[in-house]
């Protein structure tokens, strides 16, 4: 059996261990030609940054889910997911002037997206624009978004 010193030095020798990789994994890993984590981090896939905002995003960490996709929306212009998604953060902090923007420039690039009426919709709603948000929820409704329809079958 081994004793409670000999366990807590192993111990000890095990964590100095696992601090001495830690602290030479970037060397290691330039010295290999791989991508340190720090450089892996800075990801040049929209799609890498995108999933990072909506995990933020779910966990209500709205403003690390806003830098994402604002990564996300650097990288490509075009991605309305992500402007669509940057939008809704951006009114889940009540910054509604700038959720609108977001997802109305979302709507430009997919028009026929019930769901981008309906967050823009949700959040008109949020600022006190109860006919403005009607009518996206409307138009929601109309491209066969259910929430929509479930909103307007209960404002009846």
């Amino acid at each position: 059996m081994i004793s409670t010193s000999a366990s807590g030095r192993f111990a000890v020798v095990l964590l100095s261990i696992a601090v001495a990789l830690a602290l030479a994994a970037p060397a290691l890993a330039a010295a290999k030609g791989q991508k340190s984590p720090a450089a892996a981090a800075e990801s040049k896939d929209p799609n890498h940054w995108f999933q990072k905002g909506a995990l933020c995003a779910t966990y209500g960490n709205n403003p690390a889910a806003i830098r994402y996709f604002g990564k996300a929306i650097a990288l490509d212009p075009g991605h309305s997911g992500a402007l669509f998604s940057q939008g809704v953060s951006h009114g889940q902090l009540g910054n509604y002037t700038r959720a609108v923007a977001d997802i109305s420039r979302a709507i430009e690039m997919e028009p026929q997206n019930g769901l981008y009426y309906y967050g823009r919709g949700r959040t008109y709603l949020l600022a006190g624009e109860k006919d403005k948000a009607v009518q996206d929820f409307r138009k929601a409704a109309d491209l066969g978004d259910e929430d929509a329809r479930a909103y307007l079958a209960g404002a009846k």
